[in-house]
């Protein structure tokens, strides 16, 4: 009885139109994660506010994305483009070269790649390297996860990181 009755309200929930919107839409791409879709951006929304608008930092900043990633390659001793961000990677590779920067201690500047996709291309043109995290150490280029790990097994990244560690705990 108690089984029969718990069949009816399922079946008769399952018909209802409501509860055909609420099932899951698996996408891939850049904002694929866990079968979950993640978008920072809502296109067309009437109902949304302008003050909750996503914006586009850098196109509003009116420097071109060269001159931008060019900047921050200057300014920033230690400079990583990766998928998400160092607290909260979205990715493996990044978590790996986020890992291993933080053992030196070094203050470590990042832009997350997910969430401008002209960054993502300027960086890639900028580098002349297809693939993500991209790590530049005192302005030059130095690789991704696998170049920082091997470099971090060898003592060679100590030593390229050895004087910015000093200034960072002065």
């Amino acid at each position: 009885m108690a089984r029969s009755l718990s069949n009816i309200i399922l079946k008769g929930i399952a018909g209802l139109p409501a509860t055909r919107s609420l099932r899951t839409t698996v996408i891939s791409g850049p904002y694929y994660q866990h079968g979950m879709g993640h978008s920072t951006t809502v296109t067309g929304d009437p109902e949304t506010h302008e003050d909750f608008q996503p914006t586009n930092k850098l196109a509003s900043s009116g420097l071109s994305t060269h001159d931008v990633v060019e900047q921050d390659v200057k300014e920033n001793p230690v400079m990583i483009y990766m998928k998400g961000v160092p607290n909260a990677p979205q990715c493996g590779f990044s978590a790996l070269a986020v890992r291993v920067l933080k053992e030196y201690g070094v203050p470590i500047s990042a832009r997350n790649i997910l969430e401008d996709h002209d960054l993502k291309n300027g960086v890639k043109s900028f580098s002349n390297w297809p693939t993500f995290p991209q790590i530049f150490i005192k302005g030059e280029f130095i690789g991704g996860s696998d170049i920082i790990l091997n470099m971090h097994q060898t003592g060679e990244l100590k030593e390229k990181l050895k004087d910015i560690t000093v200034e960072a705990k002065q």
